[in-house]
């Protein structure tokens, strides 16, 4: 009896990587630079030098990018962003946009 130890190898594999999302934090008259620069510290993990020139940016042009990842994390961060602004009596908002 013969078996077949023949391999059919496939000469592409096709990986599909997830798409990636950008999250902004959006400027408002309310909101202190202080508690920008908490939530980006603590919310995306920047240095204080990081969260400081990001808090900057929003300031000056409407919007500060915070960071990119994959819909679940980004999505997961402006939820953390709206509950802690929310909590603390600040109307600081986030969003995402896919990359």
């Amino acid at each position: 009896m013969a078996i077949n130890t023949d391999l059919q190898l496939y000469d592409e594999v096709k990986i599909k990587h997830p798409k990636k999302y950008k999250v902004f934090l959006l400027n408002d008259d309310y909101t202190s630079m202080d508690f920008v620069i908490d939530i980006l510290i603590t919310i995306f993990h920047k240095s204080y030098t990081q969260a400081e020139q990001i808090m900057l940016d929003i300031h000056k042009k409407e919007r500060g990018l915070c960071g990119v990842y994959t819909h679940e994390i980004a999505e997961t961060k402006v939820m953390q962003v709206r509950k802690k602004a929310k909590d603390n009596g600040f109307p600081l908002r986030a969003i995402m946009e896919e990359e």
